[in-house]
């Protein structure tokens, strides 16, 4: 039924562009390397007899039609570009594997009522502008003109990407869709974590995704001679920062489901010789639970208030993005499981710890997510691996899950191939 050869090939395929020396990809938003990209995958989508097109905010889009064009379309697929030095099965699994989904239904001359289509979301990851999911927020119209003055490191705005690549800034509101025009979303991904590989099973079902809080911290400190000036006369914004950091840790162990990172640390001016003046760094923090989240998140601030004050540094707050937790649908979750059994598929549910285009989709439809296992739990990585027989697995259950929300015209769906 699935081609694993076929799925694979392509996985190996994309995965060469933006490869470099170590072996991990690079793909980020607006670059050559994500063209290079959505040109091959519109490339696979038409083999795959796809309608293709692109939106204004760069989702590349398949389309398969249902014998109801008016009905509601079922939406499928995941993300194309990557973090830096990644791997090639985060978010290309579940593009990959739904393309691969609907050319076996074409194969197999299976008609389905609701049209599907693969959605290969544009910058899911926001490594280069540190916002992420931008095309699947231009999905459900929650982008604004505001958002694309973000700027990458070299200085570069989103709104000046976006004209790089021949895409028109004022129009992102034409990729917007209605709820009326959705029935669902289903995405498959990697697991990005160790769950499945513990309990020796290959798919896992997704309850929901975690919130997303993302912040940049500025402590100000005062910059001084390092030979100068006496340790009990300093303002050492680093210090201060380093501190902070370990409160972050300490308050996000102190739930046991709550995980927070300190991903990036500039410190100014940066010399030797020199007591850092000025210290940005930046806080992801996460929980299946908002109440929960919100409890640490105040309680961090509540230490780095003390922090400042005992050191006499003082403390700038912005918010990145902010976004509640996402629930997937009972209905879709007992779908996927359907699909596991007729798939002789054992399965687990879990939540997913890691951010997802879904957590946007929820906000006009339905979601669901299916998991598949992740060697070692490593994702973001160059040693990113799931096995071929893993990802056909989890492709197979997406196959299923698609055709009952699609609602198959003739027999059973649930047959075995």
């Amino acid at each position: 039924m699935i081609n694993k050869e076929r799925l694979l090939h392509r996985l190996l395929e994309l995965g060469k562009i933006g490869r470099n020396q170590s072996g991990g990809i690079t793909r980020h938003a607006f670059t050559q390397e994500d063209r290079s990209a959505k040109d091959l995958v519109a490339v696979y989508m038409r083999e795959a007899g796809l309608q293709v097109r692109e939106d204004a905010v760069g989702n590349l889009i398949g389309r398969r039609e249902g014998c109801d064009p008016n009905a509601a379309v079922v939406l499928t697929g995941s993300h194309i570009d990557s973090v830096c030095d990644g791997g090639i099965y985060d978010g290309a699994l579940g593009l990959l594997g739904a393309i691969e989904v609907l050319q076996t239904l074409n194969e197999q001359h299976i008609e389905t009522k609701h049209p599907i289509e693969v959605y290969a979301f544009n910058d899911e990851e926001g490594s280069r502008f540190s916002f992420s999911m931008f095309g699947s927020r231009g999905v459900i119209g929650n982008l604004s003109h505001k958002d694309l003055e973000i700027k990458d490191r070299n200085g570069i705005s989103v709104a000046e990407a976006m004209k790089a690549q021949g895409y028109d800034p004022n129009k992102i509101g034409e990729a917007n869709r209605s709820q009326e025009s959705i029935k669902a979303f289903i995405e498959l991904h990697i697991e990005q974590g160790k769950v499945l590989e513990s309990k020796n099973l290959s798919i896992g079902i997704v309850s929901g995704i975690v919130n997303e809080l993302w912040l940049k911290c500025s402590v100000y400190g005062e910059a001084g001679h390092a030979g100068a000036t006496p340790m009990t006369l300093r303002h050492d914004a680093l210090v201060a920062a380093a501190e902070m950091v370990q409160v972050v840790e300490r308050e996000a162990k102190s739930t046991g489901t709550t995980v927070a990172t300190v991903g990036r640390l500039n410190v100014q001016p940066g010399g030797i010789n020199i007591i850092p003046g000025t210290v940005e760094f930046t806080l992801d923090l996460r929980d299946t639970s908002q109440e929960v989240s919100d409890k640490v998140e105040r309680q961090i601030f509540k230490e780095f208030d003390r922090i400042c004050k005992d050191r006499g540094v003082s403390l700038k707050t912005d918010i990145l993005q902010r976004i509640p937790p996402a629930p997937c649908a009972e209905e879709f979750q007992i779908a996927a499981q359907k699909a596991c059994v007729a798939s002789e598929l054992p399965y687990f549910s879990l939540p997913s710890g890691a951010g997802h285009d879904a957590m946007q989709m929820v906000n006009i439809c339905p979601i669901g997510m299916i998991f598949v296992r992740s060697k070692d739990g490593i994702s973001h990585n160059p040693a990113e691996w799931s096995s071929p027989d893993d990802c056909a697995d989890g492709v197979k259950v997406l196959y299923y899950t698609l055709l009952e929300l699609a609602v198959k015209i003739s027999q059973n769906i649930f047959i075995q191939s």
